[in-house]
């Protein structure tokens, strides 16, 4: 059976050490309290916390210093972008593999050199088409924009436009860069060269 402990009347409560009679007004079922300050050890946290708090705003979002949360996760993930990359250079070619180089920013900067030196001459700077097509609007000559439609038209060539067989004068990484690089293209509709063959949703 459980006892009830009463608690000791006012009159007994033992006052402060150092002499101080904080005991506060109020009652709650024969108890009362002292108004105890808060440790000091535990103020001084609290303040340097907050002194803390300043600092790193301060540091990292007004001075630009250091890497925030989101540039370090920015830089997890092209790390974890560029392994796959890698991974598919390595791999056979499929939309998967060109997909992995798409998302590699440092992957699709080489490619857009290589499209310069190769492709710019037909496409345009930014594939907005000159002799060749545009490559940024939603129309397709061959294939429906897929990237292992642009394979297929970018290694075998369209000899009857002009355009070269390019498995033959590219690496196959080359050429995988390429294709990614032109799947980067797809849809941005940069103004340029009028539409040509299906549009594609």
């Amino acid at each position: 059976m459980n006892e009830r402990v009463e608690s000791k009347p006012p009159s007994e409560v033992v006052a402060p050490a150092d002499g101080t009679d904080n005991l506060m007004d109020h009652e709650y079922d024969g108890i009362r309290e002292y108004d105890n300050p808060m440790p000091g050890w535990w103020k001084a946290l609290f303040w340097a916390t907050v002194v803390f708090s300043f600092g790193y705003v301060f540091w990292y979002h007004v001075a630009g210093h250091g890497a925030s949360v989101a540039r370090e996760f920015e830089e997890d993930v092209a790390r974890a972008n560029a392994v796959a990359a890698q991974r598919a250079m390595r791999e056979t070619v499929s939309e998967g593999a060109l997909e992995k180089l798409m998302a590699d920013a440092s992957m699709m900067q080489s490619a857009a050199v290589l499209f310069a030196q190769r492709c710019q001459q037909c496409h345009a700077d930014r594939g907005q088409g000159n002799i060749g097509p545009n490559l940024t609007d939603r129309h397709w000559i061959h294939g429906r924009g897929a990237l292992m439609d642009i394979h297929g038209t970018v290694s075998e060539g369209v000899p009857a436009k002009g355009m070269p067989a390019w498995n033959r004068q590219l690496t196959p990484a080359e050429l995988k860069q390429i294709v990614a690089y032109v799947g980067t293209l797809r849809g941005k509709e940069v103004p340029g060269k009028a539409p040509e063959g299906t549009p594609v949703p």
